[in-house]
C-alpha cells in the first residue's frame, strides 16, 4: 500500500532536532499534549494521527505494520528531515520499533512507550470486529478503563470524557485496520537489529500491554534502558506527566545535537 499523508503538528524552532510522537489505538496526536511543550523548547517536535484515527486519513484496509512506517517516513522526507527521535507508545512504540529496525539511519534515539515486540491476537482481533459491527463508541468506555489506574480516572472525569471522545470519534474502518496490526505484531527478530539508543517504559499497573511485554524489548534491544512508573495504566504519559517528559528529555538530550 502506498503511504499516505498524515495529518500533522509541528511544534518547537525549525532548526532544532526533529522528534516524533507516535500515538497508540484509538488515540490521536493530543494524547501528547502534556509533553509537547516542554520537548518544543528544544526541539522540533511533530505530533501526528496514524492513518485511521484523528484528522489523518482512513484508506480501506487491511493495513500492515510497514505500512504504518512508511506513512512516519514520508512524513519526514515532507518536514525535510533525514534523522528524527521518535518516540511512540502502543501502537506507536510498535511502529517506532519498526522504523528503527528496518531504517536504522533514520532513527537517531528511540522511546517506547507501554508497548509490545509480540501481542496476544484474539482481544485485538475481537475489537477489530467490535468497530466494524457497533462503532468505536461502542466500547470507547472499556477502552479508556484501561488507559488510567481507577484511581487517577475518578480523580479525573475530565480527562475520561475527552479520552472517551478521542475512542469513539475514530474511523471505525480505521480503527478495525490498525486493531488487526496490533493484533499481528510479531518483532522479536528486530530487536536484536536496532541500534537506535533506546529508552523503553513501562506502566506497572498496565492491564493492556503489562510490564512482561516492556522487560521482553528492554532485553531484545541491546543496551536498551527501561523505567517503570507506578502508578500508571497504559497512557503512563497521561497519568505520570512529569516523570514521563523528564525521562524523554534525559534520553534524547544525551544525543547532543547530532541530528
Amino acid at each position: 500500500m502506498t503511504a499516505i499523508e498524515v495529518d500533522a503538528t509541528v511544534d518547537g524552532p525549525d532548526d532544532a532536532p526533529v522528534v516524533v510522537l507516535s500515538n497508540s489505538l484509538g488515540a490521536t496526536r493530543a494524547m501528547w499534549d502534556p509533553q509537547v511543550p516542554a520537548l518544543a523548547e528544544r526541539y522540533r517536535v511533530v505530533t501526528y494521527d496514524t492513518r485511521g484515527h484523528g484528522a489523518s486519513p482512513a484508506p480501506a484496509g487491511p493495513y500492515t505494520l510497514d505500512d504504518l512506517v512508511d506513512d512516519v517516513l514520508a512524513l519526514l522526507d515532507r518536514l525535510g528531515a533525514e534523522r528524527a527521535h521518535v518516540a511512540g507508545l502502543s501502537l506507536g512504540g510498535m511502529t517506532a520499533l519498526r522504523l528503527a529496525a528496518r531504517e536504522p539511519r533514520r532513527v537517531n534515539r528511540l522511546a517506547v512507550l507501554c508497548s509490545s515486540a509480540r501481542t496476544e491476537p484474539k482481544g485485538f482481533l475481537d475489537r477489530a470486529a467490535a468497530a466494524r459491527a457497533d462503532g468505536t463508541a461502542s466500547f470507547a468506555p472499556a477502552v479508556v478503563g484501561r488507559w488510567l489506574t481507577p484511581a487517577y480516572a475518578a480523580a479525573h472525569p475530565d480527562l475520561v470524557a475527552r479520552l472517551e471522545a478521542m475512542v469513539a470519534g475514530s474511523d471505525d474502518e480505521g480503527y478495525a485496520a490498525c486493531a488487526e496490526v496490533v493484533g499481528a505484531v510479531d518483532l522479536l527478530a528486530d530487536l536484536p537489529r536496532i541500534q537506535a539508543p533506546t529508552l523503553v517504559v513501562s506502566g506497572a499497573e498496565d492491564p493492556a500491554l503489562p510490564p512482561e511485554h516492556q522487560q521482553v524489548i528492554a532485553d531484545g534491544v541491546t543496551g536498551a534502558e527501561l523505567l517503570t512508573l507506578s502508578p500508571a495504566a497504559h497512557l503512563a504519559n497521561l497519568e505520570q506527566p512529569l516523570q514521563v517528559t523528564g525521562a524523554l528529555l534525559g534520553h534524547l538530550d544525551t544525543a547532543g545535537d547530532q541530528r
